[in-house]
């Protein structure tokens, strides 16, 4: 090793880099030497200036960790207290509203037009966090999952219907008031042939307006007759007492082609929902069921 490389410290002098001329430290690594450069003034008061600051910020501020809690420094505040203050003075803003929500029934409610508001947008909410999975973000479902801003309810569209349904839920085990309703399965359990299955697939195209084979769909309207119409109706207008969907309109919640129409009558499918009554308390029911309401297909009560 040469002596520019030696390192030599003390009060040897300082050997230079040969190509920068620049003062070496005398450390070097595979070859390399480090040269010996002081960090920028404007750098190393910066520095310092950090650590006094952090300095301050810990005798004025909680900073050190304990064991279940923080110092509170000397003026005691954090972020998060003030975050728990805000969200308590909103909470003693909302309860006067929700108090009413909890104590009027649902038609008194929509009559009051800024209670109503209130509660869309305690519902609205409410849907984001609980129902978009299924229903998607703008309610208008999917495969499955039904639209909740048409006009089409398989079990009534009043505040109180749409109340139960959120309530109990869809062929929810866990609640013995669920909506039930349950369409065999004619074709997996043998109940019809697959030429009935055909038949009847061809009658309820006709009945949904849609072009369909005459001389089957004529076949198949006794076999709708001795089968489907007890549930859906002599003219497919479907059941609400039965959650039997409507089969003479264009709204299809498992699909509306005909290998759909045939699938559904051999092995049909059955979708359910959660009992949120069991999940949410009784007030955030009734705003989801008042947004719900809103989105453009509720219906008036009976009396209304």
């Amino acid at each position: 090793m040469s002596e520019a490389q030696s390192g030599n410290t003390g009060s040897e002098p300082r050997h230079l880099d040969e190509p920068t001329g620049q003062p070496t430290t005398g450390h070097v690594w595979d070859g390399i030497t480090e040269l010996d450069r002081p960090l920028p003034r404007w750098w190393l008061w910066t520095f310092y200036a950090t650590i006094a600051f952090s300095v301050v910020y810990m005798v004025l501020y909680p900073s050190i960790p304990l064991v279940d809690n923080a110092t509170r420094g000397l003026f005691g505040y954090s972020t998060r207290g003030e975050v728990h203050e805000r969200l308590d003075e909103a909470r003693a803003a909302k309860s006067g509203n929700l108090g009413r929500i909890a104590a009027m029934d649902l038609e008194a409610i929509r009559a009051d037009d800024g209670l109503a508001r209130f509660a869309r947008a305690g519902g609205e909410s409410a849907f984001k966090v609980n129902c978009v999975q299924c229903h998607g973000t703008g309610a208008a479902g999917s495969r499955g999952y039904p639209n909740l801003n048409d006009d089409e309810w398989l079990w009534g569209g009043t505040l109180d219907d749409i109340r139960t349904s959120i309530m109990h839920g869809i062929r929810f085990d866990a609640d013995d008031e669920t909506r039930i309703s349950g369409m065999p399965a004619f074709g997996a359990d043998g109940l019809l042939a697959r030429e009935g299955i055909r038949a009847v697939a061809e009658h309820v195209i006709r009945l949904a307006g849609r072009e369909a084979d005459r001389e089957l769909a004529a076949e198949g309207a006794q076999v709708y007759a001795d089968n489907c119409a007890a549930c859906h109706g002599d003219d497919g207008s479907g059941s609400r007492e039965f959650g039997a969907p409507a089969l003479n309109d264009a709204i299809w919640l498992y699909g509306s082609t005909r290998e759909d129409i045939l699938a559904q009558i051999y092995r049909p499918s059955h979708g359910v929902m959660p009992a949120w009554g069991g999940r949410l308390d009784e007030t955030t029911v009734k705003q989801l069921a008042i947004y719900v309401h809103a989105l453009g297909g509720g219906e008036a009560a009976a009396n209304d």
